[in-house]
């Protein structure tokens, strides 16, 4: 019986693995997101006429209408999706399903109005999306309820392709008594003992030490770091195992040829910006069979692709250089996203260069009121046609000419950018002291911006990735929380061959935002060949002697600066400054077969590139794409017929030209022979694609 039972383990786990795969994708999917339900008129025959006229072959439905498909507890009517998948299928465009639980309806609120969360702030109110808590019993019996509903109804359709599970979904802040009760639950499961918190977060400090678990208190006033982080940190997994649970309901109606997605976001600067503070995306998209993700990002004079590349290659990290899908990107959007003519042709290829299979805008039409009256779709409130919805027409029109030779791009990649939720959430805490506004991914992001703008691809990881060692660099931003097991890890990986270059803020804390006594940057001291004790904020101060040869105005040193003092490392830059002249700025250091820079101090733009190309020269991964840079950008990979795309994109109202290094190959959009060291001309907010024989 134990055998048999063994077998049978075996044999689920087996199949859990197998049906986290996508299906293989042999077309490129291009979309919006489509509202039948808030249309002022009748006209789905016509939208589907001019989707059809654009090239459209997917749409997106239902991920926000649960008022609309239960008006009441238990009272079910799925007419408007059935209208929608009926005249989809009709026209042979395909449909992907979201469940629609990420706004609650009013008779949910009114009869259950815990379902709304509690937040430090208050209880939530009603009106506004995600308003709702996560963990609450009621509301999850009534989203499963809901889910089951719809799916048992819709789930033979030959329309659907997949499901989204919720959308851009996150823990919503809710910290009310019945969370904070499942996080004591979490914290005697993970620790067992009171007297191991205590020490581990240093509790004795202003009397915050807890001597019985009924005692322990809410985290909503806490001023430990530790435990605000690890609050944080549990929040995170609760999203992990929504979204888990959702997909685990969702696979027991889906079809083997049908995947389960979810629309996830980036951290929000007014547009897509950086590593979502809220989700653990990597843990999250397990349960997944492909990623999805929403992508926003300045236009007209402001368009340089980076959000859009940023985002892409977050989104093919997690899971492991999987293809995956942009769910929503704008059209229009905002007032001041409105496209110049060409751009839009420019994102789209854009998209598919960093590895995305589809391209789907948010969303068809712009809606007639309500908080995104203003968010404009690819039809304008009068739903004409525009210049807009007429370059989309040619993007469609190539995509299905193309999309053999562009859809599943396989990307190999020899730098990462090793991110950390945990040193996010820690660098929260503290930052660059007291009143500051920046970010961990303000120190993430010029890094990721020094590799784009000199067109080396990069990849994301994290402490829980299990490929770093097949990487030749690392870049580490603010590993500010991080256990010695990931530090010696890393200090293994310069010793067998790596490189790695660490900023400041790396090394400072343990996993559990608790200062280490040694000297600083700790661990990483071995492989960094530096130490400091001592760091302040820089007033007047600049690398001596302009060592990047930037000029004054980019020699600056800013934010924060670390007093370095080498023990074996080779000192790249010092201070320019009576007192902290003595100190070392920027360091490296030959550690076994490898080599560890240390950054230690805020350094401008140009200054990061230079130290970035520096690393990748040093690691032997300079090559011909780095002979072109921005405004003129190029990305590649290997297509399904084993063939090397190139593309060649130019962010910029003038005109470019970029030489071709490669074999031999033909211009996709013309059809032209291409041969090698050929000059390509590049239009303003222009592009080519390259296939090599």
């Amino acid at each position: 019986m134990n055998r048999l039972l063994l077998v049978l383990l075996l044999l689920i786990a087996l199949a859990q693995s197998v049906v986290a795969q996508a299906p293989k994708q042999k077309k490129l999917l291009y979309g919006v997101a489509y509202y039948d339900e808030y249309m002022p008129y009748e006209r789905l025959d016509k939208d589907v006429q001019m989707m059809k006229a654009a090239g459209i072959n997917v749409v997106r439905i239902a991920e926000s209408t649960w008022s609309t498909v239960e008006p009441q507890e238990g009272v079910f009517d799925f007419s408007h999706i059935d209208r929608v998948l009926n005249a989809m299928h009709k026209a042979d465009i395909q449909v992907i399903i979201g469940t629609p639980t990420y706004a609650v309806p009013t008779w949910l609120v009114r009869k259950y109005p815990a379902v709304l969360a509690i937040t430090p702030t208050g209880q939530n109110q009603y009106g506004a999306r995600q308003n709702m808590d996560i963990t609450n019993p009621d509301f999850r019996r009534h989203a499963e309820l809901v889910i089951r509903a719809m799916l048992g109804h819709v789930k033979n359709h030959p329309a659907i392709i997949g499901y989204q599970v919720d959308n851009e979904t996150k823990a919503y802040n809710t910290v009310g008594p019945a969370v904070q009760k499942l996080f004591v639950q979490y914290m005697q499961t993970k620790y067992k003992s009171l007297d191991v918190i205590n020490k581990a977060y240093g509790l004795d400090y202003w009397s915050n030490r807890i001597n019985s678990w009924e005692d322990f208190p809410s985290t909503v006033g806490t001023i430990n770091a530790s435990l605000g982080s690890e609050f944080s940190k549990f929040q995170r997994q609760l999203v992990t195992d929504y979204l888990a649970w959702q997909a685990g309901i969702v696979r027991e109606y889906k079809k083997p040829n049908q995947f389960i997605t979810q629309n996830f976001d980036l951290d929000w600067r007014g547009y897509s910006f950086g590593i979502q503070p809220d989700v653990d995306h990597f843990a999250a998209a397990k349960a997944l069979d492909i990623a999805g993700i929403d992508i926003y990002h300045p236009s007209q004079d402001q368009l340089t692709g980076t959000e859009i590349s940023f985002g892409g290659d977050v989104t093919r990290s997690m899971k492991g250089g999987q293809n995956y899908l942009v769910l929503e990107t704008e059209a229009q959007g905002f007032p001041q996203w409105v496209p110049y003519p060409g751009q839009l042709r420019l994102q789209a290829f854009s998209h598919l260069a960093s590895g995305a299979n589809m391209l789907e805008y948010w969303h068809w039409h712009s809606i007639h009121n309500s908080a995104e009256t203003y968010w404009k779709g690819l039809l304008s409130h009068d739903f004409e046609p525009n210049p807009t919805y007429d370059e989309a027409k040619t993007i469609g029109q190539d995509f299905n000419r193309l999309g053999s030779h562009l859809v599943t791009l396989q990307k190999t990649n020899k730098v990462a950018i090793l991110f950390s939720n945990e040193a996010l959430t820690a660098f929260k805490w503290f930052g660059f002291g007291w009143g500051t506004r920046e970010t961990y991914n303000d120190v993430l992001r010029p890094l990721y911006d020094a590799l784009y703008r000199q067109n080396v691809g990069c990849d994301f990881v994290d402490p829980s990735s299990t490929n770093l060692e097949s990487y030749k660099l690392l870049i580490v931003p603010a590993l500010y929380a991080a256990p010695n097991s990931l530090l010696e890890r890393l200090n293994r990986f310069v010793q067998n061959g790596g490189h790695v270059v660490y900023t400041y803020k790396s090394g400072f804390s343990d996993e559990n935002v608790k200062v280490r006594t040694t000297q600083q940057p700790g661990v990483i001291t071995e492989a960094c060949g530096v130490s400091f004790s001592q760091f302040t904020i820089p007033v007047k101060v600049a690398l001596k002697g302009d060592p990047y040869q930037v000029g004054a105005e980019n020699n600056r040193v800013t934010t924060w600066m670390e007093l370095l003092t080498p023990t074996t490392a080779k000192v790249l830059a010092t201070y320019d400054h009576p007192v902290w002249g003595k100190y070392a700025a920027i360091t490296e250091n030959r550690y076994g077969k490898g080599l560890a820079t240390y950054i230690g101090c805020g350094t401008s733009t140009a200054v990061t590139e230079k130290i970035v190309a520096d690393a990748v020269k040093k690691a032997d991964l300079w090559g011909p794409d780095q002979a072109i840079r921005f405004p003129l950008i190029t990305k590649s990979g290997v297509n399904q017929q084993k063939k090397t795309v190139h593309y060649y994109f130019n962010y910029s109202a003038e005109p470019g030209s970029v030489p071709y290094p490669y074999g031999a190959g033909k211009e996709l959009f013309s059809n032209a022979a291409i041969a090698k060291n050929q000059q390509l001309q590049l239009a303003p907010w222009g592009m080519q694609i390259v296939e090599e024989k």
